[in-house]
């Protein structure tokens, strides 16, 4: 892995930096604008965040072949905010806040998957923030802050208290719909054709290939494969909130419908009623096609299983598991009688 970018962020009022937007971030980038940029700036280490000055911008611009970078590096020379050129050799735990940032970007610019990459150290490395309406603020500093802008008659939004600023205000991921931005965290990948409602919410290295339909929880470390959806209020189980290091994944064409949710992956062309949790430990009782119970399994074993139906008896309340009557293949599984 080699990844690089040349970033514009916000520094504390002792030198800290808050954030960094990277708008080129390149993953793997070739051996000809890593050769240009190293003739300015040495990249011989292993990670390196080296802030740049308006002289060392406008070398890097003279410098540069490719005109994406060229152009951002060109923008930058007049910035009044401070500028860093960011890079990883190695995909090795984060270090700095640049580092985290630029990470982030690679998830949220598509061009890694969730959980491809390394975020060990990111929590140590990303200070909390107060993110407002006129940009990240130092917690030490936001009193101050919002005492100066009623003085000045002006109405300073706090809009959250956190490590991770919103996915928006840094990206705008191409053929997604999201509704409400807060809802969405840098380090989300969302693929085309993804819709995220009012209340759909998707955590960083977590995200939906595309197209589907997000009304509910995407939880850290969970990826949903295209076709699924999640319906209102749904959720699934990541590895922050008691999902322990299991990773979970929606295979494509499932449905986990309104209040539902799991903390199994699902295969392909799975269901899941509304209103029913699956947790690992769930007794399930596996049925045949004829509605005729086979087995009772805790719902574990039926981890990434394909064509697999989740309801609850209406009368005695017994998780079952059925053949999805929308799957194109029957799951073997459900049809062995031992």
């Amino acid at each position: 892995m080699f990844c690089i970018g040349i970033g514009v962020g916000t520094h504390s009022a002792q030198g800290h930096w808050l954030d960094v937007a990277y708008p080129q971030s390149v993953l793997n980038p070739d051996a000809k604008l890593i050769d240009e940029i190293n003739s300015i700036v040495d990249l011989q280490a292993d990670a390196g965040a080296v802030t740049l000055d308006s002289d060392t911008l406008s070398q890097l611009a003279n410098a540069v072949s490719d005109e994406a970078q060229q152009s951002l590096l060109n923008d930058l020379v007049t910035s009044q905010s401070p500028c860093v050129l960011t890079w990883l050799r190695k995909d090795s735990a984060i270090t700095s806040t640049p580092e985290a940032y630029l990470k982030l970007h690679l998830l949220s610019s598509g061009q890694s998957l969730p959980n491809s990459l390394n975020l060990d150290g990111i929590f140590a490395a990303l200070p909390n923030v107060a993110w407002t309406s006129e940009g990240p603020i130092a917690i030490e500093a936001l009193d101050q802050a919002l005492l100066k802008a009623r003085v000045a008659g002006r109405h300073l939004d706090v809009t959250s208290i956190d490590k991770f600023p919103k996915l928006t205000n840094y990206l705008a991921p191409h053929g997604v719909r999201i509704a409400d931005s807060a809802r969405v965290r840098l380090g989300a990948y969302l693929g085309p054709g993804t819709t995220v409602m009012h209340e759909g919410f998707v955590n960083f290295n977590a995200g939906a290939e595309g197209p589907n339909m997000v009304e509910g929880r995407i939880s850290q470390g969970v990826f949903v494969r295209k076709g699924s959806d999640l319906g209102g209020s749904a959720s699934t189980a990541g590895t922050l909130s008691g999902g322990g290091n299991e990773v979970i994944t929606i295979g494509e064409d499932c449905l986990i419908s309104a209040n539902a949710g799991t903390g199994i992956s699902l295969g392909h062309r799975c269901t899941i009623e509304a209103g029913l949790y699956i947790t690992p430990g769930t007794r399930v009782t596996v049925m045949d096609t004829e509605g005729t119970p086979v087995k009772t399994v805790k719902a574990r074993l039926l981890n990434g299983q394909d064509d697999l139906l989740f309801i609850r008896h209406s009368q005695t309340g017994e998780v079952q598991c059925r053949t999805n009557q929308n799957a194109i293949k029957l799951n073997d599984m459900l049809h062995t009688h031992n």
